[in-house]
């Protein structure tokens, strides 16, 4: 009974896991301007959208 299950659940949320393949965690190093040191902001983005992400300020 529990393949049936794991089955029954892979094929319900077969088009939302194919949805989340296209997003991606970033992590950026951004340096503070009043100590120097370097922080790390992270984000959830849109695979398309990667570079957008790194290069803006």
């Amino acid at each position: 009974m529990a393949k049936a299950a794991k089955t029954a659940i892979k094929t319900k949320d077969q088009k939302a896991a194919a949805e989340a393949k296209n997003w991606t965690k970033v992590i950026k190093a951004v340096r503070s301007p009043k100590s120097g040191a370097y922080t790390f902001k992270e984000a959830i983005v849109h695979k398309d959208k990667i570079k957008e992400y790194l290069t803006e300020k």
